[in-house]
């Protein structure tokens, strides 16, 4: 029997919030293999209080769940608490909400999406039903540089059978398509992506968030996936701009996957 793994949700009772552990809940199903772990960050707790609240946030959404939700307090900053539990639990995926740019919201979700050594799920708080059959990877002109990550990406559309569909958007005069490091990605995906794997389009945009986002609004797409270069070691690292200015900016859930 496999070993149980975590995914983590950051709760603080909001909308938000609750709109990202609906997500998870949707994400998990009935499998065995998965439980939800809710984080509440605060410096002011009142244990008593807390453990009734979240009782009731167990009993009204965690009743189609194999395993029953679990939470934890913690105190101190959002990211840097949320990061500590990430790797005392070895949670395996954190989903969270987002609002948008909400100032601090803002700096606290992408600290965590860029830092977390794991995948995170941001899911933004105007989205919908849960549903992902179509997945948009983002790929830049650069070698894919961990296959790890396109593994990961596989274990998610293997348990959803969703379909990956690869953009790149073109923003300069480079012949996309041609180089090796296209021939090498290509090599790669399909390796990886097996027949979950769509096609690749090469798009043309100077403004390479407007590109993405403009796909996935007219393929029906239900999630961005995303690979941030700022741990890179073979080639320069990112700031992560593009990251997070997409979890802040897309009207479908981002998955980034470092």
């Amino acid at each position: 029997m496999k070993n149980t793994s975590k995914i983590l949700v950051p709760f603080d009772f909001s909308e938000t919030s609750k709109k990202a552990l609906q997500y998870a809940i949707d994400y998990v199903g009935r499998d065995e293999n998965l439980k939800i772990l809710l984080a509440y960050i605060s410096n002011d707790d009142n244990y008593d209080v807390l453990e009734e609240a979240f009782g009731s946030i167990k009993s009204k959404f965690g009743k189609n769940l194999k395993h029953e939700m679990q939470w934890v307090s913690f105190s101190g900053t959002l990211s840097n608490a949320l990061l500590y539990i990430q790797k005392e639990e070895q949670v395996k995926l954190i989903i969270m909400g987002t609002s948008g740019d909400q100032g601090d919201e803002e700096s606290n979700t992408s600290h965590l999406v860029l830092k977390a050594d794991c995948p995170v799920f941001v899911i933004p708080d105007t989205y919908k039903d849960f549903q992902l059959k179509n997945i948009a990877l983002v790929l830049g002109g650069e070698e894919i540089e961990d296959n790890k990550t396109l593994a990961t990406l596989l274990e998610v559309v293997r348990r959803v059978k969703a379909k990956v569909h690869v953009i790149t958007i073109k923003n300069n005069d480079r012949e996309y398509g041609y180089s090796e490091a296209d021939e090498k990605n290509e090599s790669k995906i399909q390796y990886y992506l097996e027949n979950f794997y769509s096609e690749h389009t090469f798009i043309e945009n100077p403004d390479i968030v407007a590109g993405i986002l403009d796909y996935s609004a007219s393929k029906d797409i239900d999630a961005i996936a995303i690979l941030p270069r700022n741990h890179s070691t073979k080639n320069k690292p990112s700031k992560g701009q593009l990251t997070e200015v997409l979890v802040l900016q897309s009207d479908v859930p981002v998955l980034a996957i470092d």
